[in-house]
């Protein structure tokens, strides 16, 4: 028994060292400008990240190392069924910020209710917006906020053989 209340109090204290990433839209540009007038490079991305898995944690590394700070806006569990479906999200909005708020890569995480980030976006000013290699800037929504406010949009090459879609498909079968 004794052990159980050691891990536990592992558990909260690890869980106090990452509270600090999670952050409101008016949280996170109040951030951002405070980051701008440091001359820090803005980096962000955007997705589900239903089922972290090793696709995830290097896209983010790989995203991470373009600048000074990465904020990983999330899309919330309503978002997620209007773009997945009903069945989606496997993994509620909280327990998915604190996943990502968890790595080391991830510095900020913020929710977002929209289907894209660009409103996250138009508040943040990112240098460079990156997403993976399944899409080509030209096709994301979001490319035309970016540049607007003075960035650009990177596609960086993905991890073959990961994807929470075939992750679902596994584990059904």
């Amino acid at each position: 028994m004794p052990f159980l209340g050691a891990t536990s109090f592992w558990v909260k204290l690890s869980m106090r060292k990452f509270e600090n990433k999670l952050v409101s839209i008016a949280e996170l540009k109040s951030l951002c400008e405070d980051l701008k007038q440091k001359n820090k490079k803005i980096i962000s991305t955007n997705g589900c990240f239903d089922l972290l898995h090793l696709g995830h944690l290097e896209y983010l590394e790989k995203a991470r190392e373009l600048g000074d700070v990465l904020i990983c806006a999330i899309n919330s569990d309503a978002s997620v069924q209007r773009l997945k479906g009903p069945q989606r999200p496997i993994q509620t909005e909280g327990t998915r910020a604190k996943q990502l708020a968890a790595l080391e890569s991830v510095d900020y995480v913020v929710i977002f209710q929209e289907d894209t980030p660009s409103e996250v976006l138009l508040k943040i000013h990112p240098d460079i917006h990156v997403k993976g290699g399944d899409y080509s800037p030209d096709e994301l929504p979001e490319k035309t906020v970016v540049e607007a406010g003075g960035g650009r949009v990177l596609c960086v090459p993905l991890t073959p053989g990961f994807s929470t879609t075939e992750l679902i498909r596994k584990i059904k079968t």
